[in-house]
């Protein structure tokens, strides 16, 4: 009896070791360590290229042409304001000298206007005056003898009528010689200076856009920064459709790589993060920077790799990133992007 009681009991203890370690098992699972977790990368890995803290930007003409001159070649500093082409102008510049003729000429109108007539014009017109008034004077005296003639009935009504005429033609060249001497004597009129006034203004306003023509014939550096590539060079033909740029400038003081980061990575992205890039070219070396800049809307990829695996339908969001000072790269050169995430 005792025998089977002692049977029992190991069977029960057994039983119980092995239902236990099911139920708190179930119950309560205990937590599993961090490192098996899945963690995320602590950086973003993406390609850039390099450009300067400008972009890099295409001068072109406003005007179809011929270039005269290139004044710049590839490696150039550049000033703002700067020429650094010229096209053939000699058409632009006669505009410009034939518009200031127009202008000295519109001048002389008014001054002469409100100066009126010339002395001696004045001191003609007194003397024609005063001659009709003696031509007046003689006809008058001579009708009133034929009058006298005419009332003795020593000539006829015809030879009276002939004088008659005369001194009335020549009232009419006293009125006519006064009138003229009134003119020249008389100051301008105020819708003849508002004309004059008006015609000087226009031959201003065609010297501005004759010069402003020429000025485009100059082609000018917008910015302080270095001729990254010349397109094209004296003596070819320049369109303002802009298919044809001249040069490429870009500020190169502080330099730029413009990074391609994939859709999958962009939650991760923050302001001020920081980054450096590598290339081939130069070996293991790092080029440090931050984020200085980060887009607002996905698009496709700008850089491609020619990698076999790469896939290129996916989108990606541009981010800037600003090398620190001092650490020279040539513009355009592919690399390697390191955005340190942690």
């Amino acid at each position: 009896m005792k025998r089977n009681l002692f049977f029992l009991a190991v069977l029960a203890a057994a039983g119980a070791a092995v239902v236990y370690p099911r139920l708190t098992s179930t119950a309560s699972p205990r937590p599993q360590s961090v490192s098996a977790l899945e963690t995320k990368p602590a950086q973003i890995i993406a390609a850039g290229k390099v450009e300067p803290v400008s972009e890099e930007i295409k001068l072109g003409s406003e005007l179809d042409g011929k270039l005269r001159q290139v004044l710049v070649k590839e490696g150039s500093r550049v000033r703002r304001g700067q020429v650094v082409a010229v096209l053939e102008n000699g058409d632009s510049a006669a505009r410009v000298e034939l518009a200031k003729a127009t202008l000295t000429e519109r001048q002389a109108a008014l001054e002469r206007l409100l100066n009126g007539a010339r002395h001696q014009e004045r001191a003609e017109a007194r003397a024609a005056v005063r001659e009709m008034e003696a031509v007046v004077e003689n006809t008058r005296a001579e009708r009133a003898r034929r009058q006298t003639l005419l009332d003795r009935g020593a000539i006829s009504h015809t030879e009276f009528d002939l004088a008659d005429r005369e001194y009335r033609v020549a009232l009419a060249r006293l009125d006519a010689a006064k009138e003229r001497a009134s003119f020249i004597d008389a100051d301008a009129r105020q819708d003849e200076r508002l004309r004059a006034e008006a015609e000087i203004a226009q031959a201003k306003a065609r010297i501005r856009e004759a010069e402003a023509l020429l000025e485009k014939t100059f082609i000018r550096s917008p910015i302080d920064g270095v001729v990254l590539r010349r397109y094209l060079k004296g003596g070819e033909s320049v369109s303002s459709n802009g298919n044809t740029p001249i040069a490429a400038i870009g500020d190169t003081s502080r330099l730029r790589v413009r990074v391609d980061v994939d859709e999958t990575d962009v939650a991760r992205l923050r302001l001020g993060q920081t980054a450096y890039v590598t290339a081939d070219a130069y070996g293991s070396r790092r080029f440090t920077g931050r984020v200085v800049q980060i887009g607002q809307s996905l698009g496709p990829k700008n850089i491609r790799t020619d990698e076999p695996t790469e896939r290129v339908d996916t989108k990606i969001l541009e981010t800037l990133v600003e090398l620190d000072p001092g650490q020279p790269l040539p513009v355009g050169l592919r690399v390697d992007s390191h955005i340190l995430t942690r």
